[in-house]
């Protein structure tokens, strides 16, 4: 089986459509449909059925999906071992996190990587949904859940916490909640259902059965802004609230501690340029925020 051509079989099997693997691999349509019938033709099985929506595997394709992802397992191994040599603090390298933690933290500590590496280009990956560092999706990662994946390395960046948070113009417009009340009467923004570990049945402890929520988002930034504009009550990272002088904190007291974790592959560890980007993130988590 031609490695090439089971990449373009995986991203098919993973994104469900034709140009949805072409966008993975960055690859034209027509290359994606040519090697996927070079794979078909060499197996002597049709591993999909085309249906105007999605392409879905046959048990063809579904028996050759373990053999494909041993050959992907392999061919990542060996690139991350190569990389785990590399003594030249330069090239590329892949961090993803969020956007909160992205513009609070890391800026200012790619800056001083760039100063000090300048060789070391980095690839910043600002999403909620976490990457899948086994997979190369990323080289490192950001995380507020510790993984379990015998194969990567985890290093405690430190606590942080949320608090609820509301502009002073809607308190001044609706005054402050009263605890125990399930915020009867307020706003709310809250996070999309598809964002890992959000809760939406209660902020800060409070339930919010009571509560409208007036708007969801996917990103920590866009539900700063949000509450920032006076849209409803939020539940905050108080690094992230530091950055709206409008925003008051509601029951000070109330307060969520998380942990944060610095998530890299074990064989990346002794790379230069991935050492220079960690030391960076660790650096910058060691420093004060408001």
């Amino acid at each position: 089986m031609d490695w090439d051509n089971a990449r373009v079989f995986l991203a098919i099997y993973r994104r469900g459509t034709l140009r949805g693997a072409a966008a993975e691999l960055q690859i034209d349509q027509a290359t994606a449909g040519r090697r996927l019938a070079a794979l078909e033709s060499a197996l002597e099985a049709r591993l999909f059925l085309r249906t105007p929506k999605r392409y879905l595997p046959t048990p063809a394709g579904e028996l050759a999906l373990h053999a494909a992802e041993q050959m992907e397992a392999g061919a990542l191994a060996l690139q991350r071992q190569m990389q785990g040599v590399d003594e030249r603090p330069e090239g590329l390298v892949s961090l993803a996190c969020t956007d909160t933690i992205a513009t609070v933290f890391l800026m200012p500590a790619l800056a001083a990587l760039r100063r000090r590496h300048p060789g070391v280009v980095v690839r910043l990956i600002a999403s909620t949904q976490l990457s899948n560092l086994t997979r190369r999706e990323a080289d490192l990662a950001v995380r507020s859940v510790r993984p379990e994946a015998p194969d990567l390395i985890a290093r405690h960046l430190g606590q942080r916490a949320v608090g609820l948070y509301a502009s002073a113009d809607y308190l001044a417009r609706r005054s402050l909640p009263e605890p125990g009340n399930g915020l009867a009467g307020h706003d709310i923004v809250v996070y999309d259902r598809g964002i890992r570990g959000a809760s939406r049945e209660q902020l800060c402890q409070e339930p919010t059965h009571a509560a409208s929520a007036v708007l969801e988002v996917n990103s920590g930034m866009m539900l700063g802004h949000a509450v920032a504009a006076g849209l409803g009550i939020g539940e905050l990272p108080t690094h992230l609230a530091a950055l709206f002088p409008s925003l008051r904190r509601i029951w000070p007291d109330r307060a969520e501690p998380y942990d944060m974790w610095l998530v890299l592959h074990g064989d990346l560890h002794r790379t230069a340029r991935v050492r220079a980007v960690a030391d960076a993130v660790v650096e910058a988590f060691a420093m004060p925020t408001g």
